[in-house]
């Protein structure tokens, strides 16, 4: 099953279970991405740690770190890392001003290599078990970091797409942020902007990372990683 159903989250999804164009798929129960996990309850926490979660991977900011304590800080069994990925993909800064989606994912491209292969290298070379990345809602840091590790995959672009798409279905995550967002006073066009996970968004983001920067093999390259850590992060997810 794609979705976790956890009591207390809404969009904590396994990238498993998807064709690879090479043959074969990505294995279930490798990988997982999904949205702040402070809502998690014991029962839940119990749960991912019983299916041998290994790894967390808070991809938030500072500003949104200091505001909850995160429940996997210290845990006896399970790492937990935060890499702070790109600010500007935080909620609250799409708050601030007017911002097209796809640009923003293809300034990550731009500006965060050197954070993109921090993640990379933190999910090859985590111990055997499940790791899990997330952010706030599960959508923008964390929906580039699925796309990049679904494309070196091979994962078809359409595929990759669907899975960005899946966060629309996440409709109790959605009405949270919507209701949130709203009560603070700001503009309803804006917030459904800032919540939606168009198709469009992803398919601009995949031809950007193609058009720009020679696809996901030469881009994993250019940020530094090596064969070696290319190999790690691909039988990560598939081997």
């Amino acid at each position: 099953m794609r979705h976790w159903t956890l009591p207390d989250t809404h969009n904590i999804r396994d990238l498993g279970g998807y064709n690879r164009q090479a043959g074969g798929t990505t294995q279930w129960r490798r990988i997982l991405r999904g949205e702040a996990l402070h809502p998690l309850n014991g029962e839940s926490l119990a749960t991912l740690v019983a299916d041998d979660l290994s790894l967390v991977i808070d991809l938030r900011g500072p500003h949104e770190t200091a505001v909850t304590d995160h429940p996997f800080i210290g845990h006896e069994t399970v790492s937990y890392r935060n890499i702070v990925l790109f600010d500007a993909l935080a909620p609250i800064a799409m708050v601030r001003q007017p911002f097209d989606m796809a640009e923003r994912y293809c300034s990550a491209l731009d500006h965060c290599g050197a954070q993109f292969a921090t993640v990379f290298r933190a999910i090859g070379q985590a111990r055997p078990g499940m790791v899990l990345f997330h952010c706030t809602a599960g959508k923008d840091r964390t929906g580039v970091v699925a796309a990049m590790l679904l494309a070196t995959a091979g994962v078809s672009h359409a595929d990759i797409v669907a899975d960005y798409a899946l966060t629309a279905s996440a409709e109790g995550l959605i009405a949270q942020l919507r209701a949130r967002s709203l009560a603070a006073g700001i503009d309803a066009d804006h917030v459904e902007r800032m919540l939606a996970s168009d198709a469009a968004t992803m398919e601009a983001f995949l031809d950007c990372l193609d058009a720009a920067h020679g696809g996901i093999a030469a881009y994993l390259e250019r940020i530094g990683l090596n064969a070696a850590e290319i190999d790690a992060l691909t039988d990560r997810l598939c081997a």
